[in-house]
């Protein structure tokens, strides 16, 4: 056996953690940390105390564990101090006026201090008024994302609280302070303060199903841009009158490769046929440029065609794109190969269904009289 190799609550005071606080942050970063089994024990090495060492720089630095994860997830592990700093600046530039989680939350609990119950939307007005937030601070989102920062943050506060027993939702997303809760705002500062840490580091299962999801999604999607790249041309074709018909518009065909004009299929716009839709499908690697798309062009003005749709498995340039949407006399819409493995997907072409998860939430009206 690998003498370096070390249970997990040798790992945690290897960077200063206790063994509970240690343990916690191993257990949600256990995809990213190194480890070997051992029988029925896991262990961990030195890289693993260097992975662990990152996770805990980036806490200390005011990262929640799901600002880490998604870290992690968008960009991998920073392997240098160097660039552990890069993400911290990065992250700061981008949320720095925004309170973090640990700053929220006794405001929040102040602001429902009198025991009177208060739907989500107001005390998030509240707490917009109470740190002066601006609405671009209000609504900025993390990178590649729609979810406000804020409003995020509002959440994982929510159910921190209301998961240490501090608030109650007494009905749909309507909260009352509980005794807990009053005891912890009189509490010492200190204690309050360790209370606040340890909250902090409680991720909703909700939150975390739906990062995953998002995870295998975009992991599929890589997998069907690969795959459709590796067909012969004719069966891409296919595959878009396919997605297409699968979208809801009308029959389509696929014209072939002998006099086409460069165009690959036709679909009816819609089930009675009252227009065209020309296609051209382009299963390269490389960006497509404004060249090709201006050459599809062309082909639908040969056609007397006005709406045309440009497939690729890879991107277009720029160019490409700014020539699309200045065109006047004709719509052509251009689908790269992240979106069409996406509305592949969406429609269930090249998919199956592997398992299928219902989360339920309680039903507050089942419980109200009559």
């Amino acid at each position: 056996m690998d003498n370096n190799l070390m249970p997990k609550v040798k790992l945690s005071e290897s960077v200063g953690w206790s063994e509970s606080g240690g343990r916690r942050w191993i257990n949600v970063f256990k995809d990213y940390i190194p480890h070997v089994k051992i029988g029925s024990s896991v262990r961990y090495n030195n890289e693993s105390v260097t992975v662990l060492r990152v996770i805990k720089n980036l806490s200390e630095s005011g990262l929640t564990q799901k600002e880490i994860l998604k870290v992690f997830h968008d960009k991998g592990i920073p392997k240098t101090n160097e660039d552990v700093d890069l993400v911290v600046k990065s992250f700061y530039m981008s949320t720095g006026d925004i309170p973090p989680q640990r700053e929220i939350m006794l405001p929040f609990l102040k602001i429902i201090s009198d025991g009177k119950t208060y739907t989500a939307n107001h005390i998030t007005k509240e707490l917009t008024k109470f740190f002066n937030l601006t609405e671009e601070q209000r609504t900025r989102s993390y990178e590649n994302s729609k979810d406000s920062i804020f409003i995020t943050r509002i959440r994982q506060v929510r159910y921190s609280l209301k998961n240490s027993n501090y608030i109650d939702e007494v009905s749909q997303s309507t909260y009352q302070i509980t005794k807990e809760g009053l005891m912890l705002l009189n509490d010492d500062r200190s204690e309050v303060q360790d209370e606040i840490e340890e909250m902090e580091e409680v991720i909703d299962p909700f939150d975390v199903i739906v990062d995953k999801v998002d995870e295998i999604r975009k992991d599929l999607a890589k997998a069907i841009i690969q795959k459709v790249k590796q067909t012969h041309w004719r069966k891409l074709e296919h595959i878009i009158v396919e997605l297409l018909m699968a979208m809801g518009y009308g029959d389509g065909k696929i014209t072939g490769k002998t006099n086409d004009g460069g165009i690959d299929g036709i679909i009816k716009e819609d089930k009675l046929g009252l227009d065209n839709i020309y296609l051209q499908a382009k299963r390269w690697d490389s960006a497509v440029g404004r060249e090709l798309v201006q050459s599809f062009s062309g082909a639908l003005d040969d056609m007397g065609a006005k709406k045309g749709v440009f497939i690729t498995t890879s991107y277009f340039t720029k160019h490409a794109i700014e020539y699309a949407e200045r065109l006047q006399s004709k719509k052509i819409v251009l689908i790269n190969g992240v979106t069409l493995a996406n509305l592949m997907i969406d429609y269930n072409i090249g998919v199956t269904l592997k398992e299928k998860f219902i989360v339920k939430k309680i039903d507050f009206s089942y419980f109200e009289e009559d």
